[in-house]
């Protein structure tokens, strides 16, 4: 059985053959996750198969209707076992997507994901949603700037939920030295592998020497220094 299951929402289905390649890929051949797709447009009536209209108030630019996604999103919930679904909407103005985030949706049971386009979608799905006990509504953004739809962010967000559950990493020990994973928001140290000489450019030499207490501390020192010209505060 899946650890979770993963019901993504969108007009372009073709946008997600990314998922299955890599350790995503991977993943759900091993039965850890399950992911499926649906088009709103099957939701749609009429010979356009038409998911938005113009927006109240006036304004450039469509908005997605509440009825299409009204339908897919509750057709998921009907196909789904899980106690709480996490229903992820995709939007600029929403939560910034941080590791800590990312942490705590891999422990989710079932995350359905929605991918708007245009303008976005009809703020009453979100409201809706919301007053439902099973379903917990997570409006999500992975950073300051305007995408053309949610599915680049669905695979982004993806990536770094799927990452994080138990044995899709063939070293789970790689996660706890991670940047964003370290206390404070402390970055990772530079990495660096063989040939130890490389166009002239040396490896350190402290990686060099065995000691695993000194390059325990430079690896330290090199983070916080990373960290710090990011303008990220570091621990006293």
């Amino acid at each position: 059985m899946s650890n979770i299951s993963f019901d993504l929402i969108t007009i372009f289905p073709d946008y997600f053959a990314p998922l299955k390649l890599s350790l995503i890929g991977k993943a759900e051949e091993n039965g850890l996750i399950d992911i499926r797709i649906h088009d709103l447009r099957e939701q749609a009536h009429g010979v356009h198969k038409s998911v938005d209209d113009t927006p109240y108030g006036g304004g450039a630019g469509m908005v997605m209707s509440p009825e299409p996604w009204g339908k897919a999103i509750d057709q998921v919930l009907a196909g789904s076992a899980a106690a709480i679904h996490d229903l992820i909407i995709l939007t600029p103005a929403g939560e910034k997507l941080t590791q800590k985030l990312a942490e705590e949706l891999s422990h989710s049971e079932h995350l359905i994901f929605a991918c708007g386009r245009y303008e976005g979608i009809d703020f009453r799905v979100t409201e809706y949603y919301q007053t439902l006990p099973n379903v917990r509504v997570r409006e999500l953004s992975i950073g300051d700037y305007v995408l053309g739809g949610g599915e680049v962010a669905t695979l982004v967000t993806m990536e770094a939920i799927i990452r994080l559950i138990p044995g899709v990493l063939g070293n789970p020990e790689s996660l706890t030295e991670e940047s964003h994973s370290l206390p404070d928001d402390v970055v990772e140290y530079p990495n660096f592998t063989k040939p130890a000489t490389w166009r002239g450019l040396e490896v350190p030499e402290v990686l060099l020497s065995g000691n695993h207490a000194l390059i325990k501390a430079w690896r330290a020192d090199q983070a916080a220094q990373r960290t710090a010209k990011l303008g990220r505060l570091t621990r006293e």
